[in-house]
């Protein structure tokens, strides 16, 4: 979500309650006596952020979407780390990216990161997958769960959006054109989330009781994540879809010519200000003055792939750093 869609108060609630989540899952994460998982939470956050960059094109709408990789970080990290994970990878966009407001981070992670986390991860896939999954499960868990988990995300954005009022959008069109969309999205994801588990569990059957601290996660699998992150922000990222994303696109489907726009001065201003001067890549570019794509990214393919790669290392380091913090907070 862009900052024109909130207003401040519908903003500073759901930082708050964003806040009041991570908090929640960083004394869950301390309590674990186990770090074995901290490496792991590093490479996936570098993924999911490359992931992310990726946006493939959605038959018959004009527009595109990418994996949101919440549903992945879940099944691999357990509900309460993959919350984490999903925050650094949002602040990181945010603020070195300029890939969504910062008035909106919480919304954004909460979206993104809460209903596929402790809504459709323990809801859906849990009882899905099983005890002792299988290939069938895994798959048929991965796609409802991540359905359901973008769809709840969407309708979000829905509610949050009309909560606020300071866009003119209808809430019914704008709700009959995003959350469809989103489904379609989902379905993708769930495909190849549930592919990616896959792989990595054939490959280390261990790794499948590394949730729980079971097992300590191999070094080729971190390498090999490490790998396919770098792969995917440096190189696929540019060979992205030029379309709209899918809420891009079904604000402008429904306010026609004339787009939102934050409200002149007061909080919307300072949030803006202060983003106009962390952010090194905006719009995942180099030229600050360029105009982005249709895809709301700059059309300059190289510092898209440069963004990739420097946006893959510094969600790696934000997120063993969280990691790395809880741990020293459990030993003190």
């Amino acid at each position: 979500m862009s900052d024109a869609l909130l207003s401040p108060a519908v903003g500073g609630a759901l930082w708050a309650a964003t806040a009041g989540v991570g908090a929640r899952c960083a004394r869950v994460v301390r309590r674990d006596p186990d770090d074995r998982r901290i490496p792991l939470m590093g490479v996936l956050g570098a993924f999911v952020f490359a992931a992310q960059m990726i946006n493939f094109g959605i038959p018959g709408t004009g527009s595109s979407g990418h994996l949101g990789g919440g549903m992945l970080l879940a099944i691999l990290l357990g509900p309460h780390a993959a919350f984490l994970v999903m925050a650094s990878v949002l602040a990181i966009q945010a603020l070195f990216f300029a890939d969504g407001g910062l008035l909106a981070l919480g919304c954004n992670v909460f979206n993104l990161a809460f209903f596929s986390s402790f809504v459709a991860y323990p809801l859906v896939y849990r009882p899905i997958a099983g005890a002792t999954p299988t290939r069938a499960r895994v798959m048929i868990g991965a796609a409802v769960a991540s359905v359901l988990g973008l769809a709840l995300g969407s309708g979000g954005v829905v509610v949050e959006t009309l909560a606020s009022g300071v866009s003119s959008l209808p809430p019914g069109p704008f709700a009959l054109l995003v959350v469809p969309v989103h489904l379609a999205i989902g379905l993708v994801e769930g495909v190849v989330t549930g592919t990616i588990v896959l792989a990595l569990w054939r490959a280390r059957p261990e790794l499948a009781g590394a949730v729980h601290g079971g097992a300590s996660v191999p070094r080729s699998v971190l390498a090999g994540v490490a790998a396919a992150a770098l792969v995917a922000g440096g190189l696929l990222s540019a060979l992205a879809s030029d379309r709209p994303d899918a809420l891009e696109w079904s604000v402008a489907s429904v306010a026609g010519a004339r787009l939102p726009e934050p409200p002149v001065g007061g909080v919307h201003a300072l949030l803006a200000r202060i983003q106009g001067r962390t952010a090194l890549l905006p719009d995942y570019g180099f030229d600050r003055g360029a105009q982005p794509g249709l895809g709301g990214r700059s059309p300059d393919m190289a510092g898209t792939s440069v963004s990739g790669l420097v946006g893959a290392v510094l969600t790696l380091g934000a997120s063993v750093l969280t990691g790395a913090g809880i741990r020293r907070l459990r030993r003190r």
